[in-house]
């Protein structure tokens, strides 16, 4: 784990998107073999393999281990987008226990999917999300309705979603056009792009958040606007993950910074967008610092008219709704070695669970 903090201090450091279930990747996950081609090879070989390989203890480790790291980076907010196919009910419970526990505001939901079992998983995750919106009461964490991709969902799952949301008075989170083979998939089901097919189907209520956007027009941005819906720019893991450079963020007005389940390191992440974005020939500015404080925008709505738990960050402490959770770049709300060793040994374990998905 690492102190060493390195962001305006003025600015609270929301991360706008992440995979907290992918907190135990650094702790030697088995590269995929062969090296998948393309986007849809990465999921289905990495990711997909991954979730389907979790169980409660492994979330659990994974969210104290990923939870740590990232409030010992100086994030002061997480929002994130949770899988776990075979052990979805419950899970956002053990992910919001762990950030009561260590002091991270955070906003939850689960990502609703057919891609394993059809509308009745879909119909677990987005039970999963009404559970956990209608029974959480931890005063750091908040709960939306996921999706996971359009292309992962039928128009039945996108159109309950929507329902679900506004039933709620809450948000619909979900990934949108990270890479082509959304946009394909949404000209195939006889729509232009994965954002018509949500909207047709009533799926994105004011606030909404759609994370990555890279795939989208100038004309679709300003769709977003109109809507009130924010976007999340990932710049790491879309490098990684080679689906391109998001260009068009630059025409919407509600943009916010997220990793996409990289570690939550914020100022590691405006330095790739500020490099990625001088390779595209984008001019010098404090665009991604903007991004970042947007983040605080956007965990303030979902907090309500409250707003979300107060922050400061004095060098490398930090003071969440008026507890300091990290002094002198120590972890104060948990003991580190404890939550390492743990995260170290459920790896073993879910690094062999995995293995025997194909």
């Amino acid at each position: 784990m690492s102190d060493d903090v390195q962001l305006p201090l003025a600015v609270p450091a929301v991360n706008a998107h992440t995979h907290i279930y992918s907190g135990l990747v650094p702790l030697g996950m088995p590269p995929a073999e062969p090296p998948p081609p393309d986007f849809l090879a990465i999921l289905r070989q990495v990711w997909w393999r991954l979730d389907r390989a979790l169980d409660h203890e492994s979330v659990a480790a994974s969210a104290r281990y990923y939870v740590a790291n990232a409030l010992l980076h100086g994030t002061t907010g997480l929002i994130d987008h949770h899988e776990a196919p075979n052990a979805i009910e419950g899970s956002l419970a053990v992910i919001a226990d762990v950030c009561q526990e260590l002091g991270m505001p955070a906003v939850l939901c689960y990502g609703a999917t057919e891609r394993n079992g059809g509308l009745d998983e879909a119909r677990r995750g987005l039970a999963e999300c009404k559970r956990f919106i209608e029974s959480n009461q931890r005063p750091l964490v908040r709960g939306v309705v996921g999706l996971h991709a359009s292309f992962t969902a039928s128009d039945e799952t996108l159109r309950a979603a929507g329902a679900m949301a506004r039933e709620l008075d809450t948000v619909v989170h979900v990934h949108m056009a990270e890479d082509l083979a959304d946009v394909a998939h949404a000209a195939t089901a006889g729509h232009g792009h994965p954002l018509d097919r949500l909207l047709a189907a009533d799926a994105l209520p004011a606030g909404s958040i759609l994370a990555h956007g890279v795939h989208m027009s100038a004309e679709q941005m300003a769709e977003c606007n109109d809507r009130g819906l924010w976007l999340a720019h990932n710049p790491r893991s879309n490098e990684g993950n080679n689906v391109g450079w998001a260009g068009a963020l630059v025409h919407a007005d509600r943009v916010a910074l997220g990793t996409d389940g990289w570690e939550s390191c914020l100022a590691d992440e405006v330095a790739a967008g500020e490099r990625l974005a001088a390779v595209q020939g984008a001019p010098p500015g404090d665009a991604f610092t903007q991004r970042l404080a947007q983040g605080a925008a956007l965990l303030d709505e979902r907090f309500g008219p409250a707003g979300a738990p107060p922050c400061a960050r004095v060098g490398h402490t930090l003071t969440i709704a008026g507890r300091d959770v990290v002094r002198s770049g120590q972890l104060l709300t948990g003991d580190e070695a404890v939550i390492r060793l743990a995260a170290e040994r459920s790896a073993t374990g879910l690094w062999k669970r995995m293995a025997a998905f194909s």
